[in-house]
């Protein structure tokens, strides 16, 4: 299973990272991943296999004033 969140998602083994990003809504340019421990660079993200036991963090970033 994989974690994202928090949340176990199932049904995204072998997804790439930016097609799950994308399906869920993220604007990619505005987010930050972190990958079992390891900050993913946004050029990987194309390249980022979803595989069994990922634990995954998406952070969307806020601006304000």
């Amino acid at each position: 299973m994989i974690y994202i969140n928090g949340n176990e998602i199932r049904n995204v083994d072998n997804l790439r990272l930016s097609d799950y990003l994308v399906r869920e809504g993220y604007k990619i340019s505005c987010v930050a991943v972190e990958c079992n421990g390891f900050i993913v660079p946004k050029t990987q993200y194309e390249e980022k296999i979803l595989t069994d036991c990922d634990v995954i963090e998406v952070v969307s970033f806020v601006g304000g004033g």
